[in-house]
């Protein structure tokens, strides 16, 4: 009870009296009593013996996420931000900044002042608090710049009567909004918490006990839906400085409806400018919502943002409509960025997701340097682009047809035949031993898991097949039958007709000569996708991309390392694994003008690659390309040599060219070719 109150209770007891007054809406809503047995008992006699003090409040994310359940928490995208990520946010969004501001005025009394009442002001925003963690570890970060600034300013020598006036720094200044209402309550908890720790910093460094009791300012956390909220009746942008979070972990493919219809609202329906993209929240993640909503917040402002999101958003078919749309229709850029890095938190549950972090603001409001963190390394970037390079913000666009003068890429062939066409290697035998005339209608069936590791698989391919084989066979007749009601039995109506014709394949691409093959989908450890040719014999399945009339130098651009660095930057990824996409990947891809001489060259050191891979029969392209492997045969050198000459073809350097530069000059001349088609085209 407050302090006024209790003076009135004489009959309270003088132990009772001891106790500070706290917060009476703290302790507004009273809890049930809690049933506990003697383990339970002497958990909670241990949890009040234990010494908190140094334990960080942001522990409550990992606490709350680890006793959720999965599938909600997986419907929600509920993941909380470990504090090792939310310094990689805060520090290049604000936190560099001001210490380097700090250290140009803390000798000059009267810019210090300034300065302490500048970081006193600020106000932050998290748009998807969960349990405050973002706004807790920032608020413990602006503490201790005030506390290394109140030492300058005051003397430690000094007995200070009214630590009150000191600290100007309050949680005040922090706001969040939560879809879920008991983390919007352990979110106030944790501020105050975090508050009071500070308190007892600030006490140890001048000398005496501060207690911001009773608890009369507090952080504003909105229960409620970011996506549906005027941010403005949580903070007027006018006063607010900085946004940052962790939205929802939701891909494109896993929303609910009612998330879909969220989404679908805010990039859509409130758009400020008419979409370009057609139904374009169908393909976006869910966090692309908290950047659509976030631009349009901060049109007008200098208010920078900075979130944590999945890797999706800056890669593959999200790029467009995304950063096109906040880039060129907003008028956004990207100031800072950590490229791709596993997500990790002390959570159990955490996410199996890889992530990126992006700080954008309203073009030209920033000041200070653009930085890419990739890894260990970080860049000083002059622009960076959606893809996270070094590079003008070129947006790559799907292309029906290469943009250069190569063969089309096509699927694979496609089935739909309810697995009586796909044969094993036992039932291919099992087959033959009844009828073995069909061996000639049996054939490889080449997927990415049979051509990378390979594996056996077969198919009965009866394209052009002797009428009398099919006539004359019992099992194909049976299978023909299966397959066509398993056709007709389908609801999709594209496979109901292709009842009409049951012996073949659905979708064929199968071409009369050599192909060159692609996995659609390869593993991210593997510098090179494994590319190679099969003949006419081995079928191809839709899990690969095929290039029919491919020669030996196609395969040799296309397995260089300038092409796996333009296809690492723009490819989608399933995980982390890279996804090879015909209309992203290779019709954009800017092919060099070779003389006669460098495509010979090419050709030459292309094969050298299938000569030093023929060498090992009995090794797989997995086995061939894995990382360690690869360094002891000879077969690593021949790429480099072939990346040699793929890069004099182009005319760039050895020296000098990293992959972000390589991606940036081949985004100059995938510009080039998009304006150069636009004008024939006119």
């Amino acid at each position: 009870m407050p302090d006024e109150v209790r003076a009135k209770r004489t009959l309270l007891s003088a132990d009772l009296k001891q106790f500070r007054y706290i917060n009476g809406g703290l302790f507004a809503s009273l809890l049930p009593t809690a049933e506990f047995n003697a383990k339970m008992r002497g958990i909670l006699l241990d949890c009040c013996n234990f010494d908190w003090n140094k334990i960080s409040p942001a522990i409550f994310g990992a606490m709350f996420q680890g006793v959720m359940d999965k599938d909600q928490r997986r419907e929600l995208g509920a993941h909380y931000t470990s504090e090792e990520n939310i310094l990689k946010v805060i520090n290049h969004l604000f936190l560099d900044d001001l210490w380097q501001e700090f250290d140009r005025v803390k000798t000059d009394p009267k810019q210090l002042d300034l300065f302490h009442e500048k970081i006193s002001r600020m106000k932050f925003l998290d748009p998807a608090c969960g349990c405050g963690n973002f706004l807790i570890i920032t608020y413990r970060e602006l503490r201790i710049l005030e506390l290394e600034l109140l030492k300058m300013k005051v003397n430690t020598n000094q007995l200070m009567l009214d630590m009150s006036a000191l600290l100007k720094v309050n949680v005040e200044q922090f706001y969040g909004i939560e879809y879920e209402d008991f983390p919007c309550q352990i979110a106030q908890v944790g501020m105050w918490l975090m508050d009071h720790q500070m308190n007892i910093r600030a006490a140890e460094q001048f000398g005496m006990y501060y207690a911001r009791l009773p608890l009369t300012q507090s952080a504003t956390i909105v229960h409620g839906n970011a996506l549906t909220i005027d941010w403005e009746s949580v903070v007027p942008k006018r006063d607010l400085s900085y946004i940052l979070g962790n939205p929802p972990f939701n891909g494109a493919r896993t929303m609910n409806e009612t998330q879909k219809k969220e989404i679908t609202q805010v990039v859509e329906v409130e758009a400020t400018v008419p979409p370009r993209y057609k139904n374009m929240a169908d393909n976006l993640d869910y966090v692309t919502a908290w950047y659509f909503k976030a631009a349009r917040y901060i049109i007008g402002t200098r208010i920078p943002v900075g979130f944590v999101s999945t890797n999706s958003i800056c890669q593959g078919e999200q790029v467009a409509p995304l950063w096109d749309t906040l880039i060129n229709d907003y008028g956004m850029e990207i100031n800072y960025a950590y490229r791709t890095f596993k997500w990790s938190n002390a959570a159990k549950g955490k996410a199996a997701v890889h992530c990126v972090i992006v700080g954008f603001s309203v073009a030209g409001t920033r000041r200070g340097k653009k930085i890419i963190v990739d890894g260990e390394n970080i860049i000083e970037a002059t622009n960076i682009s959606p893809y996270l390079v070094d590079a003008q913000s070129t947006i790559i666009q799907p292309q029906k047809k290469p943009l250069c003068d190569v063969p089309e890429m096509k699927f694979g062939s496609q089935p739909r035949d309810g697995g009586y066409f796909v044969l094993s290697p036992e039932e291919r035998e099992q087959i033959l031993s009844q009828e073995p005339l069909l061996d000639s209608v049996i054939k490889p069936y080449i997927g990415a898991e049979e051509f990378i590791n390979n594996k056996e698989r077969y198919c009965i391919w009866l394209l052009n097949a002797p009428i009398e084989i099919i006539k004359n066979s019992k099992i194909l007749r049976e299978r023909i039958a299966a397959v066509q009601e398993f056709r007709l039995s389908s609801n999709a109506k594209t496979t109901n007709g292709y009842a009409k014709v049951p012996s073949i394949f659905a979708q064929i691409a199968q071409p009369n000569g050599n192909y060159l093959i692609i996995p659609r989908v390869s593993s991210e450890n593997r510098r090179y996708i494994p590319i190679g040719f099969l003949d006419a014999d081995s079928i191809a399945s839709d899990a690969v991309q095929i290039v029919p009339d491919a020669t030996l130098y196609h395969f040799g651009v296309l397995t260089s390392n300038v092409h796996m660095a333009w296809m690492r930057a723009v490819a989608g990824r399933l995980e982390m694994r890279y996804r090879y996409s015909k209309e992203l990947v290779y019709n954009t891809f800017p092919w060099p003008d070779a003389t006669e001489e460098q495509t010979k060259a090419i050709e030459a050191a292309a094969q050298k690659i299938l000569d030093e891979r023929a060498k090992y029969p009995n090794l797989s392209l997995a086995d061939l390309y894995d990382p360690i492997l690869i360094t002891t045969t000879g077969l690593q050198n021949a790429h480099y040599a072939l990346d040699r000459a793929v890069m004099a073809a182009y005319g760039f350097p050895i020296k000098g060219t990293t992959e972000a530069v390589c991606v940036a000059q081949l985004m100059e001349r995938y510009k080039k070719l998009v304006e150069t088609r636009g004008e024939a085209h006119e």
